[in-house]
This record gives structure tokens, sequence and C-alpha cells, in this order.
């Protein structure tokens, strides 16, 4: 590869930092450009460095698009290209695939249909949306089972972001639904067709709606026109929409620049496709290819596992990761005899790590599953090691704070049924019947709340829905500050509270937060579209008590752990079955992909790797039984990568082969003359 030109007038000090592939990458003169950036290889640096290149030759930062896959890493991102180009990045439009396209749809939405006043339901609202239709068409009674309103949500999507039939999704993902295909399509067709009269769109319609939008000629040309550049990270995540979506910005401009790697993508669950990656120079010819070889974060030993266990993978970018970190421990291999065994392993090797003076929290375990934990947490709380496991609802999707949104998103958009049900619903004496007779009443009022206060509701519900109505006519026209709305509000709901759930001093503090966070929002509709869109994360009331232990282990799966790196890893459950997971291995696909998760885990380690084997697993089918069968290691381990291990048998030794030999030698002949003596004829003489 020939050394790319340094530009001359004079170039920026700080594309010194740069390796010979990031700059090449970052000062790329223009038409399509897909970077191949392998684990710890520096992507997000040459992505905010070719951010702050672009800023620097003078294209006007509202001209530039920079797609990510958490609001947060667009803002790190552009923070980063201000400090580097000292030039204003406030202007850029960074964010997520479905906050920009929530943004867009509110300029051009009107070509498709869809008015400015939309509301976006989050996965939760969406599925109780689809539970309550379940219901509506008959398919909640028992004598025959139909899937669950998850279920149902999780087959939508997966229909929508993968454009394949709906047939063949659930004969290739979820066999167990096939025979309530036909219910199925009753169930969306109906959906669909409620969502559109509410003015409502789910995170597949933010998408679909965007790529529609860009199929009318005039959109096209406009929207696409408005970006010079448009940039996407973690490229390999993206699903087949948000693939036709880019081609549909650049339809006439070529500059565009994919980042990503094709042996990180494993989130095929969510509709993500390796395909898109792969096909990146065919839907974008004459696409310049960058490969990013040269690995920051970990030393050569763990690099060589990761190299050999992607050697054999079909679908992929060749490349070789390789470190200036020659020196570190060879990776262990841990073969031990169960479970139990495996547990008491890695707590002592976590120990053993603090007694050499590293943090818990630069140790993590990893697993393929959520339950592969279960005993390690025992003996993590037996012996008195802090942890934290990754995982748990986000911040807007527990029920309390669930509970106050909905009555902004009504006060939004009164259209909205799934929120006045939730709403409606926490008055005492008020069921499902009597909110269809309330919203019917109210849709023959003209969605005027004032009237509301006419409304017949039993007698128990009298004092609660009079409340409920004087809230909202008071707050209504939104003449209050979005913050004073929430307070209002509160003033109705805390007793309601109390009233519901449990623990109700940790709920009370999340809605403050809330209110906190509301203060930073001019309006009630960006502040409703924005939780949806950019949840936070975490909530008071599922951190359980606090660690008065400042440090902590690190427990994750595998899908939760990219993007994040340790020091020391421990990988547990290393058998077939576990890893891949048996779940996992109908084509060659689904396998390839769970190749691809080991390498993820494999490639979040720093410094040490330990794999963690074992060898028996009990059926606890009985309290008092034994029964147990013996694994092979994972098949992502062929001999040729055991050997890069330095290996350790716990909880049971194995014979000195010669040892073992000789006695082989000493006993054979007698064993077999006296196996045979079994059929010999007793009257031979």
């Amino acid at each position: 590869m020939t050394t790319p030109e340094r530009p001359s007038q004079p170039p920026p000090a700080w594309l010194e930092v740069l390796n010979e592939q990031q700059l090449r990458a970052v000062v790329h003169p223009g038409g399509p450009l897909l970077v191949i950036a392998g684990a710890g290889t520096g992507k997000t640096r040459t992505l905010v460095y070719r951010v702050a290149w672009l800023l620097r030759q003078g294209v006007p930062a509202e001209r530039v698009l920079l797609l990510t896959f958490t609001r947060r890493a667009a803002r790190e991102m552009l923070n980063r290209a201000h400090a580097l180009c000292r030039q204003s990045t406030s202007q850029v439009w960074g964010g997520t695939f479905h906050a920009v396209g929530n943004r867009l749809l509110r300029l051009y939405g009107n070509a498709v249909g869809l008015g400015p006043g939309f509301t976006v339901a989050d996965e939760s609202d969406s599925a109780d949306m689809l539970g309550l239709i379940r219901t509506d068409l008959g398919y909640s009674s028992k004598e025959k089972r139909f899937p669950r309103k998850a279920t149902i949500r999780s087959i939508y999507s997966r229909v929508v972001n993968s454009r394949d039939p709906l047939g063949e999704v659930l004969e290739r993902e979820y066999p167990w639904c096939v025979e309530a295909e036909r219910g199925l399509r009753q169930i969306f067709s109906r959906y669909t067709a409620l969502k559109q009269e509410r003015q409502v769109l789910d995170f597949d319609d933010l998408l679909l709606f965007w790529k529609y939008a860009l199929d009318v000629p005039e959109v096209r040309d406009r929207m696409g026109g408005q970006f010079d550049h448009v940039l996407v990270d973690e490229y390999q995540d993206t699903n087949v929409i948000q693939a036709e979506i880019l081609q549909g910005l650049r339809h006439a401009n070529a500059n565009v620049t994919a980042v990503g790697d094709d042996a990180q993508s494993i989130y095929s669950f969510r509709g993500a496709t390796i395909r898109n990656i792969l096909e990146f120079p065919e839907r974008f010819p004459n696409t310049t290819i960058v490969t990013l070889e040269e690995n920051y974060r970990s030393v050569q030993h763990v690099l060589d596992v990761a190299n050999s266990v992607m050697e054999v993978a079909r679908f992929r970018y060749t490349k070789n990761l390789w470190s200036k970190r020659r020196h570190g421990r060879q990776p262990v291999l841990i073969t031990c005899m169960d479970e139990a065994e495996q547990a008491r392993v890695v707590c002592d090797a976590v120990l053993e790590g603090v007694e050499q003076g590293s943090r818990l929290q630069d140790q993590a375990v990893l697993f393929r599953a959520g339950h592969h934990s279960d005993l390690l947490e025992i003996e993590l709380a037996r012996r008195s090691i802090p942890f934290h496991k990754y995982g748990g609802l986000k911040f807007v999707e527990t029920a309390h704070v669930k509970d106050l949104v909905a009555f902004l998103r009504i006060l939004e958009n009164p259209h909205d049924d799934m929120s006045w049900f939730r709403v409606l619903e926490m008055v005492d004496g008020v069921g499902p019947k009597t909110v269809r007779r309330i919203l019917d009443f109210l849709r023959e009022s003209g969605l005027d709340f004032r009237h509301l206060a006419e409304c017949p509701v039993p007698a128990a519900a009298r004092a609660g829905f009079a409340g409920l109505v004087d809230v909202l006519v008071s707050i209504r026209g939104e003449k209050m500050p979005l913050a004073g709305q929430i307070e209002r509000i509160r003033d109705f709901y805390d007793p309601v509270l109390e009233r519901l759930y449990d623990n109700p001093i940790p709920r009370r503090r999340d809605l403050d937060q809330l209110e906190t966070i509301a203060r930073r929002y001019r309006s009630r509709a960006s502040f409703v579209a924005e939780l949806a869109l950019d949840p936070p994360q975490s909530t008071a009331d599922l951190s359980g008590p606090p660690h008065k232990d400042e440090d902590f282990l690190i427990l994750s799966t595998m899908h939760s752990a990219k993007g994040c790196e340790w020091k020391s890893v421990y990988i547990i459950h290393a058998a077939d079955g576990m890893i891949p997971s048996d779940m996992a291995t109908d084509d060659e696909a689904s396998i390839e992909e769970e190749r691809r998760l080991f390498y993820v885990a494999i490639t979040r380690a720093m410094d040490s790797l330990s794999v963690v084997f074992p060898l028996r697993y009990y059926h606890r089918k009985h309290r008092m039984g034994d029964a147990h069968t013996y694994a092979q290691l994972t098949r992502f381990m062929p001999e040729r990568t055991v050997a890069l291990f330095e290996q350790q048998h716990i909880g049971y030794t194995l014979p000195d082969d010669r040892a073992a030999r000789s006695l082989i030698a000493c006993t054979d002949a007698d064993i077999r003359t006296r196996i045979s003596e079994f059929w010999q004829d007793g009257d031979d003489s």
C-alpha cells in the first residue's frame, strides 16, 4: 500500500497522530468510502477526525450528516471533532437513524401523508397496542395457544426490517408461531390502520416513512441535497431499510463514508444484516476500501487468538489484527469438572487479580446468555465480591415513568389511545369498558378536554376522574413551562403512585429526575419524542442496594459487552451448545454470527484472556438427581487455536502419558484372558 500524500497548505498538526490507514480514510477526497475497522483499531478516532477534516476543508457544518447508533456517541464524536478543528459542530446533523428520521419527517412527512404533529410510540407502547388488538380480535382465549404481545411485536419488527415475507420469518425464526400466521396478518393489518388513524409512528415506522419519502423523486432530491457528506458509524449493524435510506440520500451525491467491522456483525435478531457491509461496494460503485488492522487495545497474544477464530469465517473482509504490545500473558484455557467448579475458578482468579493490584472494575466475566451466570452470582455473593450485571429495563420502560409520560403523550396527541388507556385506568373504578366509553365520548366532542367533565362514569370513579380532568384541562394549552406541567401532573399522580406500586420512594426520585431533565426542553413535543428515541438507561428503582465498596466486578452477556474493554476478561461456558448457543445452529449464517460473537468477546481483553470450559453439565430435573452429560469444547476453538493457549486442568488430574501406557501394558493380557473366559464352554474336556 502506498503512503497517502499528506495535504499541502499546511496539514494540521493533529493529523500526525494517525497511522497510515487512518490518515488515508480521514483525508479521502470524496466518493464512497468504506472503512473496515477491526476491533480496537481506532474506528471512532478515524470517524471523528474525518468530520473535523471535512469542516476544516470548508464543508458547512449543517451540510454534514453523522449517523450513529446512540445519541451519546454522536454527541461525543462531535465534541471531539470541535476540540480538534476549533470549528463549531453544533449545526452538524448528528444522531441515530431513528432520531434523524424523526427530524426529517417533521419537515418532509407531508409527502407521505404524515402531519408534523405525529407522536412516536416506544417498543413497549407498540407491544401494548398489539396486545389490545390481539384481545379485541379474540386471540387471547384459552382454547388455543397464540403468541403473546412481546412476541408479536418482535415478529412484526423482524418482518418490517428484514423485508422478508411473514411466512418465511415464522418458518425461520418463530417456528412455534407458524399456525398463527393468519391471525398475525389480521393483527398487523389492524395495527397499521390504527397507527395511521391516530397519527402514531413506532420505531419501525420512522425508518419506513423515511424510506418511502425518499422514493418520491422531489423529496429525495431536496432531502439528499441538504447534505454534502453523510457518515455512518457501525455500518455492520444496519438493516435492509437503513441501507436503502442511505442509498436514497446519496442518489445524486456519492460522498458517503461507512465505518464498521464485518467481524462484529452480531445483531441479526434486531434485523441487522452482514450483507450490508459486504455488499457496500456493489451498492456504491467505485468505493474506496480502507482496512484498519493496527490494534491499540490488546496484547498480541489475544489478537492471535482472535485472528485464528476468524480465519475460517466464510463471509468476511480479510484482515489480520496486530499490535505493538508484544509482551503479555499467554491466554489461558481452563478445563474444570462442572459449573460449580467453574464458578470457584473464576472467583479465585478475580481475587488473585485484586491481590496483584487490579481493580474489580478492570475485570469482566462474559457469557453467551444471561442465565449462564446464575451459579457464578451465588458464588460471588458467598465470597462477598460485589458485582454489576449488564442488563435490566431502561429508565423509560419502568412502569411509573411510563405512567407520567403517558400524560404528556395524550396532551400532545389526543388520538393516542394507548396512553389514554394507561392514564384512565389509574382512576379507581375505571376499567377497559369504561375507558372505551370515555374515548368514544371524547371523539364525539371533538377531542375537547373541557367536555370530559360531562362524561358519565361509574360512581366509584367520579372523584378521581374529576381530578384527572381538572389536571388535563389546566395544562392542555401548554401555557406553563414543561417542568411546571409535570409538577401539576404529579399533584394528581403521586398519590396514585403510592397506591399502585411498592417502593414509592425510589420511584418518586425517578420522577424528580424526569422533571429535572424536562427543564432543558422548550417544547413538550420534543421532550416526548426524545424520550422515546433516546431513552436514559438507568433508574434507581432497579439498582438494588448500593455497594458500600465502590469497586465491583463486571458480569455481561457477550452482546452487551460490545464496545467495552477490560484489562482481564474471563469467558465462561466455552462448551458447544453454549458457545455457539444450541438455539443458533440451524444454518451456516447463524453459526457464523455466533463465531463473530465469540470474536467480539475475545477482543474485549486488553492484557489477559481466560476461557473456561466445564466438562460436565447436570440436568436438574429432580432435586436429588445426578444425571449429567459431558460437553465438548466450543467448535470455534479447533486444535490450531487451542495451541495458542496455556492449558490448565482444575478439579481433576490427568495421568502422566508414559506411566499410563506402562500400566496398560502390565494389565492388558490378564484382563483380556479373564474376559474371554465368559464365553468358554465348560465341557471342552
